[in-house]
């Protein structure tokens, strides 16, 4: 089927920028708003499938209600030429995938920043109740200037919409990043995300994920009853604390790995933080040439691009200056005028009555 050249008489595809399992990826202009945008182009058999297209479209809009600097922004989607389409900002860059493949494993200075983008990004949309459900390297990419941005969540689901003992047949996520709970057919949650964002950060650290099999079935059993190698036996210069959190993250029970991906990047940040000082995720910095990827990579600096924030001090209340009570002070007058008032006449009973006396 020959792609359309113009969607809903307003997206110019221009290029391709890549094919995933269900959908193409166009670099494309927008001529209503003068801008360029990413185009995802779902296959046709999906298209065309009317169960599908409600999903999609109830997935669409969970991924548009997304603003974060780390997130990837959905601007619109549709139905056009019987194909499903939604447009996302346009991401100059690469992606993780892509990094490792050229450079190899990364240093836990190259590395860290950049899952700690991921993490801020994943624990919004946690915040927000959806899971991505499909954290990839694929799925992170990394423009010239080193931020990091989530992208496709178009398979993530509202929380509050799952049952946690929902079995599927189908499995969520790709084979090599997938969890246990996704293996074994259960609800994704958002310890699933932390899951396979510990699989990306081992195979960041190591050149190579954890689990390799021929067969999505053999991948799926990995995952759900191997250990992982530990990664300082491929990467020395993974500290043991820092080998101690990937380990965790990689738990098969996912009430032993951290709940969020915010919990994962905060421990992160400390951890990088008691090695180098305050840690940095990015700052500016010359756009590398397009075959030159190696310029992408690069250690903590000293201001950082994006920090959890601190929880804000409790706000510091001045003390009302002491008020003097002169209604209490009146009574206190009068009971002691009381008081002075009946002395004379006790001392008069008083000799009175000695007098009385025989």
């Amino acid at each position: 089927m020959t792609e359309p050249a113009l969607l809903n008489d307003r997206y110019q595809l221009l290029e391709s920028l890549g094919t995933g399992g269900m959908a193409q990826i166009y670099r494309a202009r927008d001529l209503m708003l003068e801008r360029f945008v990413a185009v995802k182009l779902l296959r046709p058999d999906y298209s065309s499938d009317l169960e599908f297209q409600v999903r999609f479209r109830q997935e669409a809009k969970a991924a548009a209600n997304l603003s974060h600097p780390n997130i990837v922004t959905v601007h619109d989607f549709g139905f056009d030429q019987g194909q499903l389409f939604i447009v996302m900002e346009h991401v100059p860059g690469t992606n993780l995938k892509i990094m490792v493949e050229n450079l190899g494993k990364f240093s836990p200075d190259d590395a860290l920043p950049l899952i700690i983008q991921a993490c801020a990004g994943l624990g919004y949309a946690h915040r927000a109740g959806l899971v991505h459900c499909d954290v990839k390297p694929h799925n992170i990419l990394v423009t010239p200037d080193h931020r990091v941005k989530v992208t496709d969540f178009g398979i993530a689901r509202a929380i509050a919409g799952i049952n946690p003992d929902e079995q599927n047949d189908v499995v969520w996520g790709s084979p090599l990043y997938i969890s246990p709970e996704q293996a074994a057919g259960q609800a994704p949650s958002p310890a699933s995300d932390v899951y396979s964002l510990g699989i990306v950060m081992y195979e960041v650290l190591t050149g190579r994920p954890p689990f390799v099999a021929k067969t999505p079935e053999t991948l799926a059993r990995l995952h759900r009853d191997m250990a992982p190698q530990p990664p300082s036996m491929l990467n020395p210069e993974i500290a043991p604390e820092l080998e101690q959190i990937i380990m965790k993250v990689l738990a098969k029970e996912p009430a032993a790995r951290y709940r969020t991906a915010d919990q994962l990047g905060r421990v992160l940040m400390t951890f990088g933080q008691s090695k180098t000082g305050p840690i940095s995720v990015s700052k500016p910095a010359p756009a590398p040439s397009p075959n030159a990827v190696t310029t992408m990579v690069k250690p903590f600096d000293p201001q950082p691009a994006y920090a959890y924030p601190e929880p804000e001090p409790a706000p510091q209340v001045a003390e009302p200056a002491e008020e003097i009570d002169w209604l209490a002070v009146l009574l206190g007058l009068l009971a002691l005028a009381a008081v002075g008032g009946l002395v004379p006449l006790w001392i008069a009973i008083y000799f009175r009555w000695t007098n009385a006396l025989p």
